[in-house]
């Protein structure tokens, strides 16, 4: 580093201090915005921090990519989803409506309704379910298996890039750690509805 350079520094550093004097304030430091020791680095969550912004930043573009490949099929982002997971999940005899819900943990309702607006395009097909007089099932149908053959080659090039960075080891170690923030975060959704219903009381009660 020159010395004009350090010199500079050295400039800005006493100029702050000097504003802080006069202030007679310290500078603004943010509280820890968690209190669990596992998150936390020396006291810091500087660390923690960095991992909610590449959360943010990984959910951002998965529902980026999500919505494309959607386009590229001529249904919205969810539907992909729920596409995909039925074709996952229907076997030889269909999955309920139930099944998807609780694999993409989201509610039957939207389930059903996004089902339902695909299976009278005609990319889902619907039966009723013999072990459940009220319930259906849903399977594939051929002009959606023809949608998702046709952009399959494209699903696995972005799903090698997006996750091309994981060997076995760390692929294992990732799915339970998001096994476990599925878990978490449903109680923080939990917790946010019933701040929004009686703050004091959520508080309460989360100690």
């Amino acid at each position: 580093m020159s010395i004009s350079k350090l010199q500079h520094r050295r400039s800005r550093a006493a100029a702050k201090a000097e504003l802080r004097r006069r202030n007679g304030k310290p500078a603004y430091t943010l509280p820890p915005t968690t209190s669990n020791g596992a998150l936390l680095e020396r006291g810091s969550d500087r660390p923690f921090r960095a991992l909610v912004n590449d959360l943010f930043t990984i959910a951002s573009r998965m529902d980026m990519v999500r919505a494309h490949l959607g386009r590229r099929m001529g249904i919205s982002g969810p539907q992909y989803s729920v596409l995909v997971a039925v074709a996952h999940l229907q076997g030889e005899g269909g999955v309920s409506v139930g099944a998807v819900a609780q694999a993409m943990h989201v509610s039957s309702a939207f389930i059903a309704t996004e089902t339902g607006k695909m299976a009278r395009r005609g990319l889902l097909l619907k039966r009723p379910n013999p072990a459940d007089g009220r319930g259906v099932l849903l399977s594939v149908a051929p002009a959606g298996r023809l949608k998702l053959e046709r952009v399959a080659p494209e699903i696995r090039a972005i799903n090698d890039l997006f996750f091309g960075a994981l060997d076995a080891t760390s692929f294992t170690a990732l799915s339970a750690a998001a096994t476990a923030l599925v878990k978490g975060s449903g109680k923080a959704v939990h917790f946010v509805s019933a701040v929004e219903g009686d703050p004091n009381a959520a508080l309460q009660a989360a100690g």
